[in-house]
């Protein structure tokens, strides 16, 4: 195992340090390159993981929202869905904040909320406790609408 290798096991920040420095220097036949690879690759699913977490949590929020007042609207005053809407303010503000960090991300957000899309349902379900078939079973809900902070599905007036 070269330095660097061994430095990546011991002491993560100064290998990052000293990647840098040569990256910076142009010395890049000594950088640890199957390392830096991980690193790169590990960045992109973990930059993909969060945004996918934050788009599930945001459409399960919505499905609670739309959904159960539907059903429950003679019981809607008794839940005025405060805490719904401060899960929904947040995520969005939070998936705004990622997407403009990391703007690549955008391309990627439709097949995002493709794949989270029956795990928010499947949460929705296990937090209202409505019959899954309560919900639609593909996602009715545009990109536009999950990030524009007006839009709250089948709000009560």
């Amino acid at each position: 195992m070269t330095e660097l290798g061994t430095l990546y096991q011991t002491d993560y920040a100064a290998w990052a340090r000293r990647n840098a420095e040569l990256l910076r220097g142009g010395r890049f036949a000594e950088l640890d390159i199957e390392h830096l690879l991980d690193e790169l690759s590990d960045m992109g699913k973990s930059e993909r993981d969060e945004l996918e977490s934050r788009l599930l949590i945001l459409l399960a929020h919505l499905l609670k929202w739309e959904y159960p007042y539907q059903t429950l609207s003679e019981r809607w005053r008794e839940c005025d869905g405060r805490s719904w809407r401060s899960t929904i303010v947040e995520q969005r503000k939070r998936l705004a904040v990622r997407l403009r960090k990391s703007p690549g991300l955008t391309s990627i957000v439709a097949d995002a909320i493709y794949s989270v899309y029956p795990d928010a349902v499947d949460l929705a379900y296990k937090e209202t406790r409505l019959p899954p078939e309560t919900f639609p079973a593909i996602c009715s809900y545009r990109s536009e609408q999950l990030f524009d902070d007006e839009y709250y599905p089948g709000s009560p007036a």
